[in-house]
């Protein structure tokens, strides 16, 4: 009986969990003293990293980084408690059109095939629009016609609604670049000001987004929470 062949991704998903350490992201070999040379990390960003909009088969990566950006924001938007439960809902949001969620508002840093990074975009006009189909569904899974999200961007604004790195790559600019690309997608759109909410308790993203050039604007409520409104100007 023959042997399969192995896929592209499985030699990919080896390189990610068998021949990485923190140092390096494929370990090629060892030295006599034993130490270990290959391709770091910097070199496989610099040379493999791509931007590109979403597919729908990115939807069970997409849901967890989301959720992991998210946390309770999540639980509200889906009416979900269950870790599992949350994220099939979200993959499924992602797989239609015309909500936050979707596959379409999606930009995606992609390494060797797989998903690193994921950044949520969209007008802040639109944002209502966007949350209809998810309301409709929280609505009727509650049986409660008076829920209603809270209002997280301002008209005019190109809104960043979630931007998240995998564990795997983070500290390696990643963020920085997927936010970049937000830019270069609003400027496309006719838009100069970008806007996204930061946690008060969360100053290491604030101190990101700052060095980058955002200003707080403002402080909302979402779920209950303190954010700062954050804003740039391009």
């Amino acid at each position: 009986m023959k042997k399969k062949a192995t896929t592209k991704r499985q030699k990919q998903n080896k390189y990610f969990e068998d021949d990485s350490d923190e140092n390096f992201y494929y370990i090629a070999g060892y030295t006599d003293g034993g130490a270990p040379y290959g391709i770091t990390r910097e070199e496989i960003i610099a040379q493999e990293l791509k931007f590109r909009g979403a597919v729908k088969k990115d939807a069970k990566k997409a849901a967890e980084l989301i959720h992991i950006a998210i946390a309770d924001i999540a639980e509200k938007l889906t009416g979900q408690t269950n870790k599992e439960n949350i994220r099939e809902t979200m993959a499924n949001f992602f797989r239609e059109e015309n909500n936050r969620l979707s596959y379409q508002n999606m930009i995606v840093a992609d390494l060797l095939g797989e998903v690193a990074g994921i950044v949520i975009i969209y007008p802040g006009e639109e944002a209502s629009r966007l949350d209809e189909p998810i309301l409709k569904r929280l609505r009727k899974k509650r049986r409660n016609e008076v829920i209603f999200l809270d209002k997280e961007a301002d008209e005019g604004d190109f809104y960043i609604d979630t931007v998240c790195v995998d564990d795997r790559f983070r500290g390696l600019g990643i963020g920085t670049m997927l936010l970049k690309e937000a830019e270069k997608a609003a400027l496309q759109k006719g838009y100069s000001r970008l806007s996204l909410n930061v946690a008060q308790d969360n100053p290491v993203a604030k101190k990101l987004y700052e060095s980058i050039g955002y200003k707080r604007d403002k402080v909302i409520k979402i779920n209950e929470h303190p954010y700062d409104y954050m804003v740039k100007i391009l």
